[in-house]
């Protein structure tokens, strides 16, 4: 029954590329849909063949319009076959870059079904292929440290952004001038976030300016520097850099870029979100709480809207919210507790947060940076209700023992103050406290 599913569905693929018109032996394909396939190709310079990409349009389509398991294998297989019809013998430029391409799909795919590692496997792939557009591999390597630090992998993370970063001096001879600068400041913007996520400011800063451009200066790379800004208090800066890195996305603009493609945790649409999420986080954070609830309950609602109600990504945003009612309640004098508990709670469950009788250093936490700062927030909450204070002590302990974050302490975390210029800020992307 799934078989001729799919075969119905490649069928349909294939019917609806053939439909448009399109001349096969094109080297331009015309423009995608802009909720789908437009983060994983560029008309200019990628040179993959239309029909493929018709045939992702339509298979993330499919996948994403009822987001259920059924529909995600479905849209996998149908992208297996299209990745079959796809000689392995042939090396030129247009055959690579149209299997890179489908791998990158594939990724995202099994990206939003929670299988990492098997993202992981087809982003490698990619990698092996030395013939595929440069900026198809800077993607694959992009999403791949971004993968790496959502599972906590920073050493990892480390070697391969170190490795890109030695590789792409070797390597963009190759391309345009402007396309070689708009890849290289993706490659150093990386090597920034890693650095941060390792609490390492200093050479984090050092990759950021050199990464800022005006060509470069958006998606990823404006998300990643203007969290350092936000990070070390310089509020204004990165409130236009995640401003920026909305409109961009919003504007569609890289469709026509073939050196800003994207996958998985780095793509547009968890750009879009990852954006919009830490602006809200900021307005919390300049007092500005009217603006920030709103701003966050839109992501709430486009979050639940992408990855379904009760995907974990849902619970980092409603962590997001009850840290910004706690900091309201805080500056005003005033008491959220009701509020901010049922939003801990709803957050862990979606987490999937380990019991409290689990040490918080020997067990796997998924997502270990929110699940700590919620639990250690939540333990407040619970610590100043005479009756619950066990159980807020030993919530508290918890989170301190699971907290690693190597730039702030828990306590530091927490601590609301108008004299700090120095605030946690979560990176939705890869669900991390910077």
């Amino acid at each position: 029954m799934m078989l001729s599913t799919v075969l119905k569905l490649s069928r349909a693929a294939m019917t609806a590329a053939r439909a448009t018109g399109i001349d096969l032996l094109s080297r331009t394909p015309p423009p995608l849909s802009p909720s789908s396939s437009r983060f994983f190709c560029g008309p200019k310079g990628s040179n993959a063949s239309p029909v493929a990409l018709q045939m992702i349009d339509y298979a993330l389509s499919h996948s994403r319009s009822l987001k259920s398991d059924e529909s995600y294998a479905q849209g996998l297989l149908v992208l297996e076959q299209c990745l079959s019809t796809q000689s392995n013998e042939v090396d030129d430029a247009t055959s690579q870059n149209s299997r890179a391409i489908i791998l990158l799909a594939m990724s995202t795919l099994l990206f939003e079904r929670g299988a990492f590692d098997d993202a992981i496997d087809k982003l490698q792939i990619i990698q092996g292929l030395e013939h595929s557009h440069l900026g198809v591999r800077v993607a694959s390597m992009e999403s791949l440290v971004g993968l790496n630090l959502l599972l906590e992998r920073n050493d990892t993370s480390r070697v391969l952004a170190d490795k890109w970063l030695q590789l792409f001096v070797n390597v963009t001879a190759d391309i345009d001038g402007v396309g070689s600068k708009v890849l290289n400041v993706h490659v150093k913007a990386l090597k920034g976030l890693v650095e941060l996520v390792h609490g390492n400011l200093e050479s984090a800063e050092s990759f950021f300016l050199a990464s800022k451009d005006d060509k470069g200066c958006t998606g990823n790379v404006a998300l990643s520097y203007g969290e350092f800004l936000h990070s070390t208090g310089k509020f204004s800066l990165a409130k236009e850099l995640y401003q920026n890195a909305i409109e961009e996305i919003s504007a569609n603009k890289e469709f026509a870029d073939p050196h800003a493609l994207a996958a998985c945790c780095m793509s547009g649409r968890e750009v879009q979100l990852a954006a919009t999420c830490a602006l809200g986080q900021l307005e919390g954070h300049s007092g500005n709480f009217r603006a920030a609830e709103e701003i966050l309950t839109m992501v709430l609602t486009k979050t639940e809207e992408h990855f379904g109600s009760h995907h974990p990504n849902v619970g980092t945003v409603l962590t997001c919210i009850a840290l910004m009612f706690r900091h309201k309640a805080i500056m005003e004098h005033s008491s959220s507790l009701l509020i901010q508990e049922g939003l801990y709670r709803r957050a862990l469950d979606l987490l999937k947060a380990p019991s409290l009788d689990t040490e918080g250093t020997k067990v796997d936490v998924a997502r270990r940076d929110i699940v700590a700062l919620a639990r250690g927030a939540y333990a407040e909450v619970l610590c100043v209700q005479q009756n619950r204070k066990d159980e807020g002590e030993k919530m508290k302990s918890w989170a301190q023992t699971a907290w690693r974050n190597q730039r702030l302490s828990l306590a530091e975390a927490l601590e609301i103050s108008e004299l700090s210029s120095t605030v946690p800020v979560i990176d939705a992307r890869i669900s991390r406290a910077l």
